[in-house]
């Protein structure tokens, strides 16, 4: 029975290969199977899912908003106003040429991102090399550096307000009990209150900084330090000569990511002195909240916010155009 099933099966094959040859006309191949369709062309639908969720809070909480504050800045907005909103075009740009506190304000905050931004970096490079070492205890350090990062600004500014506290400060009282004189009214003070917040947005951002560099640190391969140290390099050429080069790409990120973020300031300032004494502490985001909340003119405020949004768009442009002219020239 098996024989017979082989046979009979070897004999279709054969008849069907004749009528396959008798269909086939002359000269033409046996047709084939079509393509399937180019999966290339179509819309990846799956990426887009994928990206969906993290792009919808962005267009909701931050293009939605900068877009309705942009058009927000040619009206006569107002909190309270019974009239309907009008269109005034430029009106509140040409008013904020003319509006001296204003810039002083932002030269206050120029002033201020610098003030903190240059000294962060510093404490912050020298912290991470020193956690970088081959030290004991050096995880707890590293464990307590960022601290300061893990807690809200208006922890950090209700606790430093304690520190610079005129009567029972800890700063005031230390100073007394080394005998050097009866403290001092730090944030009330208008030649100390700007240095004072300095020194607080310092303590509060260099843990991102150290956590930046420190990581960058240890991209570095080691085998480099250990080559310049077989050549005789000191401590301080192998920083420039291996260190540097390696850890200067993160070290320029930070530093503009640091600028941007100490220009927008808020919440520090506005727990430490409110923008106070005279307005000494006075930046660009709390003159803004001010004019909008207290006041009530938002598109006034609104026109701020967009100036200073073109000044850090400026400043992002530039850092962009310098560093693809860095790695052109590499």
């Amino acid at each position: 029975m098996a024989g017979f099933r082989t046979a009979a099966a070897a004999g279709w094959t054969e008849v069907g290969r004749e009528l396959g040859d008798h269909d086939e006309a002359p000269g033409q191949s046996a047709p084939t199977a079509p393509r399937p369709p180019d999966t290339a062309a179509r819309p990846r639908l799956g990426a887009w899912f994928l990206v969906l969720p993290a792009l919808l809070p962005i267009l909701v909480l931050s293009v939605g908003p900068l877009l309705y504050g942009i058009a927000l800045a040619f009206t006569d907005a107002q909190s309270g106003r019974t009239q309907a909103t009008r269109w005034v075009g430029t009106l509140n740009f040409q008013d904020l040429l003319h509006d001296t506190l204003f810039w002083e304000s932002f030269r206050i905050g120029a002033v201020w991102a610098v003030g903190v931004t240059v000294p962060q970096f510093l404490l912050a490079l020298g912290l991470a090399l020193l956690l970088d070492q081959n030290l004991r205890f050096r995880w707890p350090a590293r464990a307590l550096a960022i601290v300061p990062w893990a807690m809200p600004e208006v922890v950090v500014g209700i606790m430093w307000r304690l520190v610079y506290n005129p009567d029972a400060g800890i700063l005031n009282e230390t100073l007394r009990s080394l005998g050097l004189g009866e403290g001092h009214d730090w944030l009330s003070g208008l030649a100390t209150a700007l240095p004072a917040v300095i020194v607080v947005g310092v303590w509060a951002g260099m843990p991102q900084t150290t956590v930046a560099l420190l990581a960058g640190l240890q991209n570095t391969p080691r085998e480099l330090h250990e080559a310049a140290a077989l050549d005789g390099a000191g401590a301080w050429r192998r920083f420039r000569a291996v260190t540097w080069p390696a850890l200067r790409p993160v070290a320029l990120a930070i530093t503009a990511l640091n600028l941007i973020w100490n220009f927008n300031s808020f919440a520090l300032v506005y727990v430490l002195t409110n923008g106070g004494p005279g307005g000494r502490t006075r930046l660009p985001m709390l003159f803004a909240y001010e004019e909008a909340f207290r006041y009530g003119q938002f598109g006034y405020a609104a026109a701020m916010g967009c100036v200073m949004v073109a000044a850090v768009s400026v400043f992002i442009a530039l850092s962009l155009v310098r560093r693809l002219k860095g790695d052109q020239d590499r």
